[in-house]
């Protein structure tokens, strides 16, 4: 026997409660259509070892979902409408599989498509709306648009909506979207990445990385690159696709460490060993800061969660009690 443990459901709203969600939704400037979850419960049942031990009770245990979300953020900035799965991929993931939770403004719609074309797996996706109607109305048209138009993103993304009046809640909503990913690993990416190769793919293949990732006590370092020079980088059909072009644009002083201008922020990946290393090497970090902003692959459940307390963008990346064995 393999006790089950206890686990919390959303469920649907009973109907009377959902025609009022239908009136807020109207009242938010959403489409009732596409609102999903909104007004929801959270539903706690007993694990069958406790039932059939005589402990628990068969009755479940129901609490509003917005109470659930308000304690799990309760430290970022509020009043805030968290609604997720607004959008739901179609696509079902294996437990394994790597998901990218990433966050988005309307701003940045064009790099979210291009991100989602060139990933083509999980994607995790919180979305900040202004608390406006006309902001609302706005980004709600141009999401569900990019939504219709696009097959990959049908398939693959989960939207997360945060409807508040600030801006610059960062590390709230790349927990939003961690917390929300439907698979067992993650990786926090910025929507302006163009992903040159295949990492996931190589990354679930390899068993002594995936091995790495199980144990939960490690963040596997993507490193990451940008062009010396801005126009260079503006048509990703010339990025480099394989680490024998890299290492010759990099040779060449085109292309160099991410903001190389902030060296604490990313000196501790060690770029030189990197270039050094045979493709599908990996070592472990060693000369770690506290300033440290890498972009890893870690286990969904474990590693600390964002501070919700950093929401600029100095240092927003840092994570609590950093233990990672990097």
């Amino acid at each position: 026997m393999s006790p089950r443990a206890l686990w919390a459901v959303f469920t649907t709203t009973e109907s009377k409660k959902e025609s009022l969600n239908l009136i807020d939704a109207r009242a938010y400037g959403l489409d009732p259509h596409f609102l999903q979850f909104s007004g929801g419960k959270t539903k706690w049942e007993s694990s069958t070892f406790a039932l059939e031990h005589g402990l628990g009770q068969v009755d479940t245990i129901v609490v509003d979902e917005e109470l659930t979300l308000s304690k799990a953020f309760s430290t970022a900035m509020r009043p805030s409408k968290i609604i997720p799965y607004f959008y739901r991929a179609s696509g079902e993931f294996e437990s394994d599989d790597i998901t990218v939770t990433t966050l988005v403004t309307s701003s940045r719609f064009g790099a979210f498509s291009r991100l989602i074309d060139r990933y083509r797996g999980p994607i995790s996706a919180t979305i900040h709306v202004g608390n406006t109607t006309n902001d609302i109305r706005t980004v709600l048209r141009s999401l569900k648009s990019l939504y219709a138009t696009s097959r990959n993103m049908a398939a693959y993304v989960d939207v997360h909506l945060v409807i508040d009046s600030f801006d610059r809640q960062f590390n709230t909503w790349r927990n939003i979207a961690r917390l929300f990913a439907r698979t067992d690993y993650v990786m926090m990416l910025d929507v302006d990445f163009y992903l040159c190769t295949d990492f996931r793919t190589a990354i679930r293949e390899t068993p002594h990385i995936m091995d790495k990732l199980r144990r939960g006590n490690v963040a596997l370092v993507v490193p990451a690159f940008e062009y010396t020079k801005y126009s260079d980088g503006l048509d990703p059909s010339v990025f480099p696709r394989d680490k024998r072009a890299l290492l010759s644009l990099v040779k060449s002083k085109h292309l160099g460490m991410f903001h190389a201008s902030w060296t604490p922020g990313h000196n501790s990946t060690d770029y030189k060993r990197f270039y050094a290393a045979p493709p599908g090497n990996i070592y472990k970090v060693t000369q770690y800061t506290s300033a440290y902003e890498p972009y890893v692959i870690v286990k969904r459940e474990g590693p600390p969660w964002y501070e919700h307390w950093f929401f600029w963008l100095i240092m927003n990346h840092l994570l609590t009690g950093v233990t990672k064995d990097l």
